[in-house]
């Protein structure tokens, strides 16, 4: 048997031996894990045990954001071979389902995702995933930039879905790692300039090391105040992206976005949260929303390797495996200037 990280129950975890899926079909790919991130999700299953209906009742192996070599392709795959780089999408579709067939596979019930009760996640040495969801990296793209595909993937469905125009001005409420790549993502999709608002110095000063994205510290600062110098006043930014979940910032959102613009809502709170419906219909707001992405990973990758996103400033640690609990002990802290922790393989 494997060894793996798995979270035992809420708030044990242990590196250990588990029995894990381990059959190659036709279509999968056999591949060894190199790196590994630390994802907000893995973080709240390790100290809470669940995230809304999604419950730890048995052992879990944890680990979504990951990059690895391919060590063995079954008979039908022709897109990949052994010895290449890849990184991969922890979602596994049901590919007959209706909503996949529409297109939706991450809203499909039944999607299984890495790390995602009752699948087992990435953090042991071999993972065994279809190929159709493993895609090849460029060769100046690290394993380290590869773990990253997956929260910037987050970013970039979040922008397709906004569809960005030449020029716009963008908000994002929240620098968390979501909100520092949907704004990386934003600029890269054609935004001129991004505001980016926090309480945390520390993560603005990281999202602010960037060209054209503009910190506000809200201990601070009002966002509305800056929109108004920016943008004209009682006007408004063309596209906001809500990326914290906490309640206080949907009246951001909802004040500094321009008639006709857009609201995209990217950051999940914990809980219902009040939402001024009257004040985005006096707007006419275009309100999207995004759970996870689809169909995106391909415009991810391009973009690293592009140089159109750098990603690199955003990797805060990396542990060695052994030191896999220590590395989410660490990330239970949180840290003020820790954006992304990775473990290596």
């Amino acid at each position: 048997m494997p060894e793996a990280l798995v979270l035992e129950e809420r708030d044990r975890l242990a590196l250990r031996n588990i029995a894990l899926p381990d059959m190659l079909g036709p279509d999968d790919v056999r591949i060894a894990v190199h790196t590994v991130g630390i994802c907000g999700s893995d973080v709240h299953y390790f100290k809470h045990g669940a995230i809304g209906p999604f419950v730890v009742r048995e052992p879990m192996v944890l680990g979504h954001e990951a990059s690895g070599t391919v060590s063995e392709v079954g008979r039908n795959v022709t897109n990949l071979k052994v010895g290449d780089r890849v990184c991969m999408e922890p979602s596994i579709p049901e590919v007959g389902s209706r909503t996949s067939r529409m297109g939706f596979y991450n809203v499909d019930p039944a999607v299984r995702f890495w790390a995602t009760p009752p699948v087992h996640g990435c953090l042991t040495a071999s993972v065994v995933h279809p190929a159709a969801y493993t895609y090849k990296l460029p060769e100046n793209v690290s394993f380290a930039e590869g773990a990253m595909i997956e929260p910037l993937a987050v970013g970039v469905h979040a922008c397709v879905k906004a569809q960005i125009k030449p020029g716009d001005i963008c908000l994002v409420t929240g620098s968390g790692p979501i909100g520092i790549m949907t704004a990386l993502s934003a600029l890269a999709s054609g935004a001129s300039q991004v505001l980016i608002t926090d309480i945390s110095e520390a993560k603005l000063r990281i999202a602010g090391s960037y060209d054209r994205l503009i910190p506000i510290n809200l201990t601070q600062t009002r966002a509305r105040d800056v929109v108004d110098a920016l943008c004209g006043q009682d006007w408004g930014v063309d596209v906001t992206f809500e990326a914290s979940g906490f309640e206080s910032a949907y009246a951001d959102a909802l004040a500094c976005t321009r008639p006709d613009g857009k609201l995209v809502l990217v950051g999940m709170p914990p809980h219902k949260v009040g939402f001024d419906i009257v004040a985005a219909q006096a707007k006419e707001l275009c309100i999207e929303t995004v759970f996870r992405y689809a169909h995106v990973y391909d415009r991810a990758i391009a973009l690293i390797a592009s140089g159109k996103i750098d990603l690199k400033p955003l990797i805060s640690a990396t542990y060695p495996f052994s030191d896999a609990i220590a590395a989410f002990e660490r990330a239970a802290e949180g840290r003020p200037a820790d954006v992304k922790i990775q473990i290596t393989l």
